[in-house]
């Protein structure tokens, strides 16, 4: 399909630059055969016992760094974990750095330049590694907020808890599993009271999430890598819950995108631990996903294109539209939308 296909005009006052409180107020704009208004509190009447709820335990990481080639400024964004000391990052401005180049956080603290990869990746080789390199973004790097929220203001001590799920456990993130923003412990605790259960897989969200489609066709787009982890116990709850006639609904666009790596043709739900690069667009045929709750995301996106395909290319234009109208807040400090697949 056409990247212009999926384009939208979003009115820059609708984009929300911080969350509600508490956060289970942001509003629930339900797209099935018909749309309707609710808030996030309101979710637990959405469920029935036999549901499975899947969320994304990951913990995001102060991911963003801000140091010197010699005398020029240098800013780079982590996104993929490579070893204990070695990660690929964006680099900006790249057109600064080569192979060799050592950019400078502290006097103890540096990265070696040892690849430079294109579209401004770079390969860096910290001098710090394992339990030491993350004790050093903690102290010298900063929430790597989206864009669309660092060109409002800048990033602040809120942000290291506003960012962050109620169910953020394991360190590698670079980006907020956004529609987990909205659950606070007492939401998960209605919807455990209803006999809900609740499981948690792990994606590693990097910040090729925020990088614009460059191509004018779909085909042509070519996914960054992110790492994932489904348990064995997991796979083996999410089949049941299949088997028995229940629903899997999916917490954000991360755990959807493991699920359906993680599935086989026939739905049936195998453990997993790699990387995936899934690409969803229309005409794409879902396997493990029965509910998905998203936050509303940028035109021309990667997930635009994703929950195009989950609730049909026309739905999701007439959703964003009445969304616009009745001015839900987007992106990742904004409103949410529960969406059940196209019929």
């Amino acid at each position: 399909m056409r990247v212009d296909d999926f384009d939208f005009t979003l009115p820059e006052e609708l984009i929300a630059d911080r969350p509600v409180t508490p956060r289970e107020a942001a509003r629930l704009l339900v797209v099935g055969d018909e749309i309707s208004d609710h808030l996030v509190g309101e979710l637990p009447d959405f469920l029935k016992p036999s549901d499975v709820v899947v969320f994304n335990d990951t913990k995001v990481i102060p991911a963003r760094l801000r140091g010197t080639r010699r005398t020029a400024k240098i800013e780079v964004t982590l996104h993929k974990n490579v070893s204990s000391d070695t990660w690929h990052a964006f680099a900006k401005p790249a057109k600064k750095l080569k192979p060799g180049d050592i950019i400078r956080f502290s006097d103890d603290f540096t990265a070696l330049v040892s690849q430079k990869l294109e579209g401004g990746e770079v390969v860096l080789a910290f001098s710090a590694a394992g339990p030491l390199l993350m004790e050093k973004l903690m102290v010298f790097g900063e929430i790597p907020l989206p864009p669309y929220i660092g060109s409002i203001r800048a990033v602040d001590e809120q942000d290291k808890q506003d960012y962050q799920t109620i169910f953020a456990k394991d360190e590698g993130a670079v980006a907020a599993p956004t529609a987990g923003l909205h659950f606070t412990p007492e939401l998960l605790q209605r919807i455990k009271d209803k006999g809900v259960d609740c499981v948690a897989t792990t994606l590693h969200v990097g910040a090729g999430t925020f990088l614009p489609v460059k191509v004018d066709d779909t085909d042509d787009h070519k996914m960054h890598a992110e790492y994932g982890i489904l348990t064995e116990q997991v796979a083996d709850r999410l089949n049941k819950c299949r088997q028995e006639g229940g629903r899997i609904v999916c917490v954000g666009t991360t755990s959807l995108r493991l699920l359906e790596s993680a599935a086989d043709e026939t739905g049936h739900v195998h453990p997993f631990k790699g990387e995936t690069d899934i690409f969803i667009t229309p005409g794409y045929k879902f396997k493990a996903v029965d509910i998905l709750m998203t936050n509303f995301h940028l035109p021309k996106s990667t997930l635009f294109m994703l929950v195009s395909a989950f609730c049909g290319f026309e739905t999701m234009q007439n959703a964003y539209a009445h969304a616009i109208e009745h001015k839900y807040r987007f992106y990742s400090y904004g409103d949410t939308s529960l969406l059940y697949p196209r019929s």
